[in-house]
């Protein structure tokens, strides 16, 4: 089973300070404080995942909250999977995981972007590093957050 890595449990603590922070500079809030005991005892424990059902429930809530504030799949609308490669030159996933986006976990998701991430093969990382910065991996975004073109005052 693939669990929940240190590293977005760190990722989700930095989110929650800047989002809500320290007003004494001192005390941290509350979604800080229960992510920071599960990242304590990860490092005591020297494990790099744990399992989302044995977070406490406002760990959860908050890792939940940070999880929701990144984009859900790495596309960037160049899908070679569906020209047979067996992993996608666009954003390194394989055809499986294209597939079985929708049906993953959290931390299942989280896996990939970590794998493809370290990887940095696929043209989201280089060619096409500009458009993985505007994809929000949203695959069928409403008409509200479509743009048109904007015009140039020559044309």
């Amino acid at each position: 089973m693939v669990g929940i890595h240190i590293v977005d449990i760190e990722a989700a603590i930095n989110w929650w300070r800047a989002r809500s922070p320290s007003i004494d500079g001192i005390a941290a809030c509350a979604e800080v404080r229960a992510l920071a005991e599960v990242y304590a005892l990860m490092v005591y424990r020297r494990e790099s995942e744990c399992a989302q059902s044995s977070l406490p429930p406002q760990a959860d809530v908050a890792w939940g909250a940070w999880y929701a504030s990144t984009p859900d799949a790495p596309c960037i609308a160049i899908c070679s999977t569906a020209q047979g490669d067996a992993v996608c030159k666009g954003c390194g996933r394989t055809e499986s995981e294209v597939q079985n986006w929708t049906h993953m976990s959290p931390a299942e998701k989280r896996a990939v972007w970590h794998r493809i991430t370290a990887a940095a093969t696929a043209w989201r990382f280089n060619r096409y590093a500009e458009r993985a910065l505007l994809a929000t991996g949203i695959d069928h975004p409403s008409p509200e957050t479509m743009q048109a073109p904007r015009r140039s005052a020559n044309a």
